[in-house]
């Protein structure tokens, strides 16, 4: 587990921003990858998932306070906290200033349309070239839409792992492009999901608001951090 925190971003969102904003203005590539602990535990069950953590050039950063705990029991330093929602709209803010051209892949239509209604709305000077929704598609007809439409960013919203797998393999063939596997993101954002209150995330507790809103997550959450925590202290 330790090889994994080894592997994380420790800076802070601001810095990763500006690298984010000068890849984008450089025509460069970067892969995004926010973790919590089910991407860890999932990882040490799934050696092309561990692979994708173990790459140096990819970026990985703590979203969750699961992580936070995990390095420090592990003695690494302190990671920022990086919420896959929260970096989402600070690339967008990143998209409008550079007149960028951005991707949305993932989530179901309403959701994606309701999206791109809200980012055309909020972020006037982004350029959405293309967006499909996450629950019928052909990987090899986005992987083809993507190569030809060339955009700045693609956010992807499938869930850990296809996210992280479906971005490797698509990546792997461009030369540009700002990777990012968001999950839930696109829920928040389009408005269909509320975010936890300030109050909840202060604290650090935006999973129990999660399990409160939907008590089926509650397995879910027990399984993956109950063993995340186990196997960090074994």
């Amino acid at each position: 587990m330790k090889k994994y925190f080894d592997n994380l971003f420790y800076d802070s969102k601001e810095a990763l921003c500006k690298i984010i904003a000068k890849k984008v203005k450089e025509n460069q590539k970067m892969f995004i990858i926010t973790a919590n602990a089910e991407t860890f535990i999932n990882a040490t069950k799934d050696k092309e998932l561990e692979k994708i953590l173990l790459n140096k050039n990819n970026y990985i950063t703590a979203d969750g306070i699961s992580i936070i705990k995990g390095a420090k029991i592990l003695n690494c330093p302190k990671p920022y906290k990086i919420t896959g929602v929260e970096l989402m709209s600070d690339m967008l803010s990143i998209a409008n200033k550079q007149k960028s051209k951005i991707y949305l892949f993932g989530s179901g239509k309403k959701v994606l349309n309701a999206l791109n209604e809200k980012i055309s709305n909020k972020y006037p000077n982004v350029k959405i070239v293309g967006l499909h929704e996450g629950y019928n598609y052909k990987e090899n007809d986005i992987f083809n839409e993507i190569k030809k439409l060339k955009p700045d960013m693609i956010f992807v919203a499938l869930g850990i792992p296809k996210q992280e797998k479906f971005i490797e393999k698509c990546s792997l063939n461009l030369n540009k492009g700002i990777f990012i596997g968001v999950g839930g993101s696109f829920d928040v954002l389009s408005g269909y999901k509320k975010r936890a209150p300030k109050f909840f995330r202060k604290f650090n507790l935006e999973w129990l608001y999660r399990i409160i809103k939907e008590p089926k997550r509650l397995k879910r959450f027990y399984q993956n951090n109950i063993k995340f925590f186990w196997q960090i202290k074994k």
